[in-house]
């Protein structure tokens, strides 16, 4: 009688539940497991009844082995209220919408990963794989804007997670977004890894005629390689770069956000990004210092250990010392930049390369042309 391994359904890294890690990074995802959402109510661990060991990945003869892949979920669902507001003194908006939540981006350092914890699901490979799409968003939307009492201030589009990941090719929220803030002529402001914004250039340029829109893109490095581990499902850094290009030759105010920025893995580039976001018509820049808020602090330190193990501690140390000795200080004010040395010459280095790469401000969203869009009425409408 031949022993058979027993598997656990489900795995959870770093200490949580066991306190073995992922062994092997998985291609085209940024997270190589589960950690366990800070909500759970159930946990899952695997036992080894003496049979074999429960960890064992193995694969029993005559038995399929554990998709070493993981396909991407998504879900519909119909949002409630689709404008959420914030009152943070560091974040330039008041308002934003989500087109989805979860980012099959999958950005091993992405700050919004935390947040799939209020769903009961895991902050890592869940994060990516399990996404949801409100189906709702744009009639939401345009219900919420016919509210009296709606100011028109510009709404931040995709700020959580990404509004021109790839599912958004097949489900559309962002365009049916985007048709009712043109409609409405109310300002938006978008910050974008996609290049799949290009598909939307008509809807944008027209906006941007009559200052209702610009458009900020993330690029965090100018290395395809480095790129295709920390973000493995964005658009390529030459591409968001095409977009940038196409979006500003037809007018539409383009910047660049170096975000964020890890020391020793893409800090060296600073310059080289505002560089080549300058040659391609960005007017505007800005950066953002890495953020390792709740789970994210596990995921992060899995990502260096599986990628770059030889300067893991390095660039722990590094952030530490930026953060006044822990992985993150949530300060309002200094979470964006860190503070101490390393911090401050980071900020040197951004504020001379601004000044001599020649860049400025992108001109202000204009809120007056908002026009309200009418209720939706049983009786329909006669003019």
């Amino acid at each position: 009688m031949r022993s058979r391994r027993m598997r656990p359904r489900e795995r959870t890294l770093s200490g949580v539940d066991d306190p073995r890690t992922p062994q092997a990074p998985i291609k085209g995802r940024g997270a190589a497991g589960n950690v366990r959402g800070r909500y759970e109510k159930t946990v899952r661990t695997g036992v080894d009844d003496g049979w074999g060991s429960a960890w064992d990945a193995a694969p029993v003869p005559g038995e399929a082995a554990p998709p070493s892949h993981p396909d991407t979920q998504v879900t519909e669902e119909r949002a409630r209220s689709i404008l959420s507001r914030n009152d943070s003194p560091d974040v330039g908006f008041s308002q934003s919408v989500n087109p989805y939540r979860g980012c099959e981006h999958g950005c091993a350092y992405c700050f919004a990963r935390p947040s799939h914890a209020y769903l009961d699901l895991s902050p890592g490979l869940d994060f990516e794989t399990r996404l949801y799409a409100k189906a709702n968003a744009a009639e939401r939307l345009r219900a919420e804007l016919a509210r009296p009492g709606h100011v028109p201030t510009p709404i931040a589009l995709g700020i959580n997670t990404d509004a021109y990941q790839p599912i958004e090719r097949r489900y559309r929220i962002t365009r049916a977004l985007l048709e009712v803030l043109a409609e409405c002529r109310h300002p938006v402001g978008i910050v974008t890894k996609g290049g799949l914004i290009e598909r939307d250039l008509d809807l944008l340029a027209a906006m941007a005629r009559e200052a209702l829109v610009h458009v900020y893109f993330s690029v965090t490095t100018l290395d395809n390689r480095l790129a295709a581990r920390m973000e493995p499902r964005a658009t390529a850094p030459h591409g968001r770069l095409r977009a940038m290009r196409a979006l500003a030759e037809a007018g539409v105010p383009v910047g660049v956000l170096v975000a964020p920025v890890i020391p020793m893995l893409n800090d060296r580039e600073l310059e080289a990004i505002l560089e080549a976001a300058r040659e391609h018509g960005a007017r505007a820049a800005g950066y953002v210092l890495l953020r390792l808020p709740h789970e994210l602090k596990t995921l992060w330190r899995d990502w260096l250990r599986l990628h770059y193990p030889e300067r893991a501690a390095h660039v722990m140390s590094l952030i530490r010392q930026m953060r006044g000795g822990q992985d993150y200080d949530s300060v309002f004010g200094t979470r964006m930049r860190g503070q101490g040395p390393f911090a401050d010459l980071l900020e040197q280095r951004f504020r001379k390369a601004r000044a001599r790469l020649g860049y400025g401000a992108l001109p202000p969203l204009d809120g007056t042309r908002f026009v309200p869009p009418r209720p939706p009425s049983p009786q329909g409408e006669l003019f």
